[in-house]
């Protein structure tokens, strides 16, 4: 993406550029990143939202409750153990990388876990089996993992973070939420003259042709995206109706809960500050 003002981000001060899809940064930049999850907690708080700390791993066994192997094996960052067994580890440690900086595995231990894809799957997790009372809303901010065939500075990263406000509820408590939410976003990003649109969009399927999911997202979208200047989503509504609740046992007043997350991608949203306004950390403030 062009940036205007032609800034370079890799270079960017305060920015160490990790190519291999992950960024570090500290100074202005490093403020700008807990000023923003600041603001998107001070919206959470108009909901009430909880706020939780999730572990970086998902059991497998839960993930695969949700298809997702199938649907994203694309995605996918597993990370794995070595069998302790003593001879594997010996034969390891003889020659753990090769002169292409590629680590050469032995016999691995068994794989049970996957690094946290999307923020809010943790949450269904923590309150399987639970019988709600009334509409619940959450929050949480994750480091969140995707494979990507490319990566660029604070726009496409394998490791990036995640702030999600969810509601679990009726359905109507549901779309409530997120038709007031939207709505509170669009004044926003009027008010701050950022060029952010509405649209509607489909997840990233694996095969999405022969995939079901991907149809019917297609014919009834449930995928609102919030793009930056016509090119990057910085961030996303999304209705998961009774698919969550059903998948996992949870209930309000013994009947599936519907769901919908507000999704946040922190780094893009420094990106969005930073190429709007250029490289004067004054020029941050919201």
């Amino acid at each position: 993406m062009k940036t205007k003002g032609e800034i370079d981000f890799e270079n960017l001060q305060g920015l160490h550029w990790h190519k291999m899809g992950q960024s570090s940064f500290t100074g202005s930049l490093l403020e700008l990143f807990k000023d923003l999850d600041q603001y998107f907690l001070r919206w959470a708080a108009k909901w009430k939202a909880q706020e939780y700390y999730f572990p970086p791993f998902l059991s497998a066994a839960q993930m695969q409750k949700l298809d997702y192997f199938k649907s994203f094996p694309h995605l996918i960052t597993i990370p794995v153990v070595l069998d302790d067994a003593q001879d594997n580890l010996k034969a390891f440690s003889e020659k753990a990388v090769n002169p292409q900086g590629s680590i050469l595995l032995t016999q691995l231990s068994d794989v049970r876990q996957v690094l946290t894809p999307a923020a809010c799957y943790h949450f269904y997790d923590e309150l399987e089996g639970s019988n709600l009372h009334q509409a619940k809303f959450v929050t949480t901010r994750c480091v969140c993992y995707r494979r990507e065939k490319q990566y660029t500075p604070l726009q496409r990263q394998w490791a990036f973070s995640m702030r999600e406000i969810v509601c679990l509820g009726g359905a109507e408590e549901v779309k409530t939420y997120l038709a007031e939410f939207e709505d509170l976003l669009q004044q926003f990003f009027q008010a701050q003259g950022l060029p952010v649109k509405f649209e509607y969009a489909t997840d990233p399927f694996f095969n999405p042709a022969s995939n079901p999911k991907y149809l019917m997202q297609k014919l009834d979208p449930v995928k609102k995206e919030m793009i930056y200047d016509g090119q990057l989503s910085i961030g996303s509504l999304n209705f998961h109706r009774s698919f969550f609740g059903e998948t996992f046992s949870i209930k309000q007043n013994e009947t599936p809960v519907n769901s919908a997350c507000v999704a946040f991608g922190l780094e893009r949203w420094m990106y969005m500050m930073v190429r709007e306004r250029g490289i004067a950390p004054e020029a941050w403030t919201l």
